[in-house]
């Protein structure tokens, strides 16, 4: 199969296409750096440097003729679309309908989008949230994420183009940029392992569910063998505290850092946690990483990458 992994130079993506790779497919990656890193890039894959709001990638898709899109590109800093709205519509929205426009001229089979089960529900009313629950984004970017899913329902019933969207939760893990609108796996444990002071934001009870890449991963893997068009949150259905996550780490690095709290962050959520039992009930897929063992993998990478 042809595959072109929008974002390969990223975290998560780049990871994807390893994996798409150690299955014998042909993988393209197109990402144009601004977040992404060139060392992410698999050597086996076929990189362009470009940008997905480029209409000349048309040329680019008449000529490989994809099977599969695998979309992770994105303007993923929620702070700057919130001070740039044009900007992350720009990138998220009309991007992407670049990308779609460029499928269905060209035949794809199948266009895969890597959404947030976060940002898309906003404060949630329940817990943990599944794919019915109500969206109401508080962020530009989350209604970005939103409004791509909707355009893909509408590709779907105009072009017949299949179509499969998986809700992230907060994903961590080896290759996450512990710089700019990062995790806060990365960053505590870049600034445990530097010995630099570790701020926590607020009173720390804020709830997150952590789920680690490797398992996000292989739903990938999972879905793009899905014929049916359909929305998946990917999570782990566990909330843990940013207390919890600073004294797991704080152990696990061995540094023995007082807890140090600063101001709150504006605006941000207080929980957030979804479950993945859809994906479950249609795949047999559960995350198979616990968040101790999660943890103790990122820390190593990271001490790799500061040696």
């Amino acid at each position: 199969m042809k595959i072109l992994v929008t974002g390969g130079a990223g975290f998560i993506a780049s990871q994807v296409a390893d994996a798409f790779i150690n299955e014998g497919n042909d993988v393209f990656i197109l990402d144009n750096l601004s977040t992404g890193f060139e060392k992410n890039i698999n050597p086996k894959a076929k990189f362009i440097k470009a940008d997905i709001c480029d209409k000349s990638l048309i040329d680019l898709f008449e000529k490989e003729k994809f099977d599969l899109i695998n979309h992770h590109a994105a303007q993923m800093d929620v702070r700057r679309s919130v001070a740039d709205p044009a900007f992350d519509a720009n990138t998220n929205i009309l991007g992407t309908i670049n990308l779609l426009q460029c499928s269905i001229r060209t035949g794809v089979k199948k266009f895969m989008f890597a959404s947030t089960g976060g940002a898309v529900y906003g404060e949630q009313k329940y817990f943990p949230a599944d794919e019915n629950h109500l969206t109401s984004p508080l962020s530009p970017y989350g209604i970005s994420k939103l409004a791509v899913e909707k355009y893909l329902y509408f590709y779907n019933a105009q072009y017949n183009l299949n179509y499969t969207i998986l809700r992230y939760a907060n994903i961590y893990g080896p290759r996450q940029n512990p710089f700019g609108e990062a995790g806060v796996v990365a960053i505590f444990t870049s600034r445990l392992l530097k010995g630099d002071q570790t701020i926590i934001n607020g009173h720390g009870n804020q709830t997150r569910d952590y789920v680690f890449v490797g398992d996000v991963v292989k739903a990938n893997l999972i879905a793009a063998k899905d014929e049916a068009s359909d929305i998946y949150n990917i999570g782990t259905g566990k909330e843990t505290t940013v207390n919890e996550l600073f004294a797991m780490l704080n152990t696990i690095t061995e540094k023995g850092q007082t807890e140090k709290h600063g101001p709150a962050a504006p605006g941000e959520q207080m929980r957030s946690v979804i479950t993945s039992d859809k994906f479950h009930n249609r795949f047999n897929w559960r995350p198979s990483t616990n968040i101790e063992d999660g943890l103790k993998l990122t820390v190593e990478f990271f001490k790799r990458q500061i040696k």
